[in-house]
Order: C-alpha cells, then sequence, then structure tokens
C-alpha cells in the first residue's frame, strides 16, 4: 500500500486523461502510518446528483415540450433533441473543463471577466430578443445567454480579488465596496436587456462569498438596505414589473391577465397531490401553462411525479449546494483559497437560484425569468451550470491531492 502513495504524481498524470465514464470507478487506495486510510479522488456523491438532476431534467424537458414542439414544428421530440445535444456538449466541456488546474482559472480570472462584459456589451448592439427580453448572441443556429456566463466569470474574478485583498475586505470598507462595484457594472448592463432575476443572483452571491471571507457585517447591513432600496425603484420603474408583483400578491385577482402563470402553475401543484398523475400525463403542459419546459418546468413535474418527486428533486438540489459548501470548506482548510471562494460561491450560486426558480412556481417570489439549474431548458445554462459542477469535481480532487502528498510526507 505504501508504494501506491510513492507513485501519487504518476496517478495525478494518469488522472488527468481519464474521462467521465471510468470516473465512476476510479477509486484509489493509500495507507497512513498504522491506521489505514482510503483515499478516493473525487466526490462521487456529487457526480452522482449532477447526473441524476441532468437525467431528470432530460426527462422532464421531453415530457414538457412536446405540445409547443409539436406546435413550432410538427416535431413533438424537437427540444427533447436540443437538449440531448447540449447535454452531449455540456459531457465534452465537462472532460475538457476536468482537465485544467485551478491556478489557469485563477491567473486568468480578470481576463474571463472582461470577455463576459465585451459580451453583454456586443448584446446592446447586435442581440437577438425573444419576449421582448435582448438577452442572445445568435451564431447561425447556435444561441449563447451571455447573462449565464458572467454569473461563473463574476465568481472567478471575486475569488481571484478575495485571495489577494482578503485583509483590505474584512478591515476596509473600500475593500468591501470594490467586488460590490465590479457586481453593480455588471448589474448596469444586464438591466438593460432587462434581466432583474441575473442581477439579484449575482447581488446575493457577492454578498454570500464577501460574508465568507469574514467582511464585517454592518457592511452587509448597509449594502442589504441600499440593494433593497434599489430593488424597490427598479420594480417602481417598470410598469411590468409592478403588475408581477401584484399578481404575485393576488394571482386569483386576474386569472385570465397578470396572474394566468401563476394561477396555472399552482393548479399543476394541486392536481399532482402525493404521486402525481404519471410521467406524461400532465394538463398544464399542453399550452395552459406557458413556458413549461423552462421558467415552469417545476410546476410540471409536482403535477406528473408528485409531492414525492418534489421532494426528491429538492433534496438532491440542495443536496449538491451542501457538497460544494462542503469542498469550499476542505479547500480552506488545506489553503487553496481561490480555489475555496470558488467553491462556496458556485454552492451559493446553485441554490439560490434554484430556491427562485422554485418559489416562483409555487407564488414565493415574482416571476424572474430563471431556469431551474440541471433541470430546465437552456443550452447556456446547461453548459455553465455543468461546468461550474465539474470545476467542483476539480477543487475537491486538488485538496484530495494536496492532503494525500501532505500524509506521504508527514509519514517520512
Amino acid at each position: 500500500m505504501r508504494s501506491i502513495l510513492s507513485n501519487l504524481p504518476r496517478i495525478n498524470l494518469l488522472f488527468q486523461y481519464l474521462d467521465i465514464l471510468r470516473y465512476l470507478r476510479a477509486p484509489l487506495t493509500g495507507i497512513s502510518g498504522k491506521h489505514k486510510e482510503i483515499i478516493v479522488l473525487y466526490d462521487r456523491t456529487l457526480l452522482w446528483l449532477t447526473l441524476g438532476l441532468a437525467a431528470i431534467g432530460f426527462v422532464m424537458v421531453t415530457s414538457s415540450s412536446m405540445p409547443i414542439g409539436q406546435r413550432l414544428a410538427g416535431d413533438p421530440l424537437l427540444f427533447a433533441k436540443r437538449d440531448a445535444v447540449y447535454l452531449v456538449l455540456a459531457l465534452s466541456l465537462a472532460m475538457v473543463t476536468l482537465r485544467i488546474p485551478m491556478k489557469i482559472w485563477q491567473r486568468y480570472a480578470n481576463s474571463f471577466l472582461l470577455i463576459s462584459i465585451a459580451m453583454l456589451l456586443i448584446i446592446l448592439v447586435a442581440g437577438s430578443s425573444v419576449n421582448g427580453a435582448l438577452r442572445w448572441i445568435s451564431f447561425g443556429p447556435i444561441s449563447i445567454q451571455p447573462s449565464e456566463i458572467s454569473k461563473l466569470a463574476l465568481f472567478c474574478y471575486l475569488s481571484s480579488y478575495i485571495v489577494r485583498k482578503v485583509e483590505e475586505v474584512r478591515s476596509n470598507f473600500w475593500g468591501f465596496c470594490k467586488p460590490m462595484g465590479v457586481m453593480v457594472v455588471l448589474a448596469v448592463m444586464l438591466l438593460a436587456q432587462p434581466d432583474l432575476g441575473t442581477v439579484v443572483i449575482l447581488f446575493i452571491t457577492t454578498l454570500g462569498l464577501l460574508f465568507v471571507a469574514g467582511a464585517k457585517i454592518w457592511q452587509f447591513m448597509a449594502i442589504i438596505g441600499s440593494g433593497f432600496f434599489s430593488v424597490v425603484l427598479l420594480i417602481i420603474a417598470e410598469p411590468y414589473r409592478i403588475r408581477r408583483v401584484i399578481s404575485f400578491w393576488n394571482p386569483w385577482s386576474d386569472p385570465f391577465g397578470s396572474g394566468y402563470q401563476l394561477t396555472q402553475s399552482l393548479m399543476a401543484f394541486g392536481r399532482g397531490e402525493f404521486w402525481g398523475q404519471g410521467l406524461g400525463n400532465s394538463v398544464q403542459k399542453l399550452e395552459y401553462l406557458p413556458e413549461a419546459h423552462t421558467d415552469f418546468i417545476f410546476s410540471i413535474l409536482g403535477e406528473e411525479l408528485g409531492y414525492f418527486g418534489v421532494v426528491i428533486v429538492l433534496l438532491m438540489v440542495f443536496s449538491v449546494s451542501f457538497r460544494a459548501m462542503s469542498i469550499g470548506r476542505r479547500a480552506l482548510e488545506v489553503d487553496q483559497r481561490f480555489s475555496g471562494f470558488l467553491a462556496c460561491a458556485i454552492g451559493i450560486w446553485f441554490s439560490i437560484q434554484a430556491m427562485v426558480n422554485i418559489g416562483v412556481a409555487i407564488g414565493i417570489f415574482p416571476t424572474k425569468g430563471l431556469t431551474l439549474p440541471l433541470i430546465s431548458y437552456g443550452g447556456s445554462s446547461l453548459l455553465i451550470v455543468s461546468t461550474s459542477l465539474v470545476l467542483l469535481l476539480r477543487i475537491d480532487y486538488e485538496t484530495r491531492m494536496e492532503r494525500a502528498q501532505a500524509v506521504v510526507r508527514g509519514s517520512r
């Protein structure tokens, strides 16, 4: 067993060329002193949760998109085929991402952020509009949503910034405000699309990451107060946002107007009861509920799989967030600070976006247009979220390798 640990550098090189399928059976074992210790080079639970959510997402996209696919193109499997293509692309991108060391992400974090800002600027000039929102850049049959890229880019930048300026963030108010200023720059460009939902995700995740870094509580109170005031002004400034808030408070007052989506969503959950109507037996997806395969896919899931299915998916979603935070904590313990902060940011982002999407579907929050990670239909969202979760696997791998090498050095 000691010879295995002595060959860890070779194992490290071999690991770089493993694909996702071989990940499922790649445990390595080592020994430390008198106590036998199993060294597994990746988080199996996180991997299985990710694959499980992606599989559930594909099944639900296929089920919920059949009516609209039939109407738009005469092909009920139109969106299922597209989602399958995006899943293959996500897997291919994951295999590439898995081979990139985290120091590369840290080194080019600023460049990544500048690229995302440039893409947001391009949208304002040559973007494609869908349902009144200017959020996509089209390259022939392929459309890219830069707002999804901006999330990962900002969190990489913030993690890099905190590593360099952690003492300034903890002791200086301007050190706290600088990363918030970068977030505000992105927010202004996102609001021009408009995309208030992504701005909310960026704002909450940025605050959460700064809290993890050790910023002072009074700074949070000031920023949260100003942020709440800004959101209120943004809602008042646009009549459609006011209508969304009013319909969210009492959707049954106008069930065929401003409250239509929410009332149809609530009826879907009501029909689902405990065990659901069965896969494929949803009525609301027959174009009674708009955006059934994107923003309100959770409602269709509740109707077809019932309370039981809803609970299972919720447990899986928030287990992913818990694993991300755990990976971040372990990375910080071995002084891999960039990796640790980025893992925590991904965990906060994943949980907040899922919470907002689900909250919209059940009437807790106004409609925001955010996808349910790994489940809703959306190529850009699927690619970026899957890349982020693969980054967690890479972070966890590097953390475990660092600990294993520390054991080897300590046993000599």
